[in-house]
């Protein structure tokens, strides 16, 4: 289990972490989520000492990471893929991390095994591609059999192959009761692989809530309609106080009523529908809409809030 209570971490007039509290539970895999600049990996520094609190506390399994005897058996980290000897092999980089922790050379082949590097082991890190650094750096965070992972990214420059193995890997260690925390930008994979999600922005916390729960909180989802007759339709939902999209040709997309007020609607002007569906809100579509006010890197061309959309021409 990994506990952050009140964690504030400032960096001069800078506060990356600002009164951060959270728990990660075992079972499950858990999301670590935020824009850039969000005081994500400044609070997985904090939980594995890397970096020091200016005041509130983290710990894993109940003490500071520091605190473990043999912190690889408890803790298994990836926070930077590139952080190994470019002049060691594989193989030697993950023998060296488990001679210092007493761990045997059996546990070495087994990882080498385990993330598909066997045939690769014997060359040099410094060669290697940036999904290649990757399985390494995940060889590393399992070479303890650590009860807890914490893995920052894990997913960057894997192919898709490489992608469905993380993915399964991750929710096959949270099956097995192991504590499992993952940051990441694509929202598409996190939907997939974690079930419990944390979110932070401006180093505050957002959101701490399940997957599910947290998609279902979305309201206002759009109501898409399919009609040869899409123009009055949209024309009779505008003047009806709807907000009203033109998707393509004969296709619209709804806010500010429901699908059974549109399938009204249609019915008693003999509109006829194709289609009608209120859509189910995706993972990204809930997250953006939580950090819009909490990112600190934007651009003029982004998306456009979902009250200014374009209404249908008469």
């Amino acid at each position: 289990m990994i506990e952050a209570r009140n964690l504030v971490k400032r960096y001069g007039a800078k506060t990356a972490v600002n009164d951060l509290s959270f728990t990660v539970t075992p079972g499950h895999v858990t999301g670590f989520l935020g824009p850039n600049g969000a005081g994500k990996s400044t609070t997985m520094r904090m939980v594995v000492g890397l970096d020091r609190p200016t005041s509130g506390t983290a710990t894993v399994g109940g003490k500071p990471y520091a605190e473990h005897r043999t912190p690889l058996a408890e803790v298994g980290t990836l926070l930077e893929a590139k952080a190994v000897h470019k002049g060691r092999s594989a193989h030697d980089h993950l023998l060296a991390l488990a001679q210092s922790q007493g761990i045997g050379r059996r546990r070495v082949a087994e990882v080498i095994d385990l993330v598909g590097l066997h045939d690769v082991a014997r060359k040099r890190a410094g060669g290697f591609s940036l999904g290649m650094g990757q399985r390494l750096g995940i060889a590393s965070a399992l070479l303890g059999d650590p009860a807890t992972i914490i893995l920052d990214e894990p997913v960057n420059g894997l192919d898709p192959d490489g992608v469905l193995w993380i993915r399964t890997l991750l929710r096959g260690l949270a099956a097995e009761g192991r504590t499992v925390f993952v940051s990441s930008h694509l929202m598409s994979e996190m939907a997939l692989t974690a079930e419990r999600l944390v979110i932070v922005g401006r180093g505050r916390l957002l959101a701490d809530t399940t997957v599910d729960d947290l998609i279902a909180s979305a309201t206002d989802r759009p109501v898409v309609v399919r009609s040869p007759q899409a123009g009055e339709l949209g024309r009779l939902l505008v003047s009806a106080g709807a907000s009203v999209t033109d998707v393509e040709v004969g296709e619209l997309s709804v806010t500010g009523t429901t699908a059974e007020r549109i399938g009204q609607v249609a019915a008693e002007r003999g509109i006829v529908l194709h289609e009608l569906h209120t859509e189910k809100a995706s993972l990204e579509q809930v997250y953006m809409a939580l950090t819009r006010d909490s990112r600190e890197y934007t651009t003029d061309d982004e998306p456009q809030r979902a009250d200014q959309q374009q209404e249908v021409a008469a």
